[in-house]
């Protein structure tokens, strides 16, 4: 069973669609898929892998990742009414969704690299429990940095481990990487005399957790001064509003919002 089965079962359970079932046979029906606002696409391919699981055909006429305007038809879908009506609401949850989060990507890339051409928009793991690799996915198609998926692909060392552990920086990361080889390193730092510690180590990425933009600006700045080989990446209390300010000087920016705070993207099916 993958997802989109475990998806499906949400709906029908071992009973089914109770409704459709009691009101159709196997009529045939015919459906598009329409957009109701400007966005950046996503979801498709996933639409079109439920479709097949209910029965059904959906032939893509945008694809993940175009441009597609209010009113337009993104898909069609052939099948006999019933696994139209079946799969109609979990496909428009997906191509929702990720349309939503694709769009944002986008929309906050293409802003933020008018200032800086090297900056990559970040999503964080502040994700829907199980629908993760979906919601990072639609980051990827908006243009952005899926950064870690998990806790197992790079090391981020934050503000509890350290207070846990009662480690100083710079022995911390000396332990991490007597332990964990072949993976990027990045530590989180909530000040600047702990990212000028971090950053006499030879590591990949220092976070600025919850820096204002000028301060950031400043820090960064001595970082680079030290190591320049090290990456900056910004995060908290980024929002759409003042993202911008931070454009300039950072690698990274990754903020929550993307995967936590987008407004779903609104498309119906109508059958025809």
């Amino acid at each position: 069973m993958d997802d989109i089965d475990r998806f499906l079962d949400e709906d029908l359970s071992k009973i089914g669609d109770i409704t459709t079932e009691s009101l159709f046979k196997n009529e045939l029906g015919k459906a598009n898929i329409i957009t109701k606002e400007d966005s950046i696409l996503a979801g498709i391919q996933e639409a079109e892998k439920v479709f097949l699981k209910t029965g059904a055909k959906l032939k893509p006429v945008f694809f993940d990742g175009d441009k597609i305007k209010k009113n337009e038809i993104v898909a069609k879908v052939e099948g006999s009414i019933k696994s139209i009506l079946i799969g109609e609401r979990l496909a428009l949850n997906f191509i929702c969704r990720m349309s939503a989060i694709a769009s944002e990507t986008y929309f906050l890339t293409k802003k933020c690299k008018k200032i800086n051409p090297k900056v990559k928009i970040a999503a964080t793991r502040k994700t829907t429990p199980g629908f993760r690799k979906y919601e990072k996915k639609a980051v990827i198609i908006g243009g952005g940095d899926p950064h870690r998926f998990g806790l197992y692909d790079a090391v981020l060392i934050k503000d509890n481990h350290l207070k846990s552990s009662k480690n100083t920086i710079s022995k911390s990361i000396k332990i991490i990487k007597e332990k964990v080889k072949d993976k990027i390193i990045e530590i989180e730092v909530e000040n600047e005399i702990d990212a000028l510690e971090a950053a006499s180590n030879d590591i990949d990425y220092i976070m600025l957790d919850n820096f204002d933009s000028l301060e950031g600006k400043k820090v960064a700045k001595k970082i680079r001064e030290i190591n320049p080989r090290i990456k900056i990446e910004v995060s908290g209390k980024i929002t759409p509003d003042n993202i911008i300010n931070y454009a300039s000087y950072a690698d990274r920016i990754s903020l929550g919002y993307l995967t936590h705070s987008v407004k779903n993207k609104d498309f119906s099916l109508e059958l025809i």
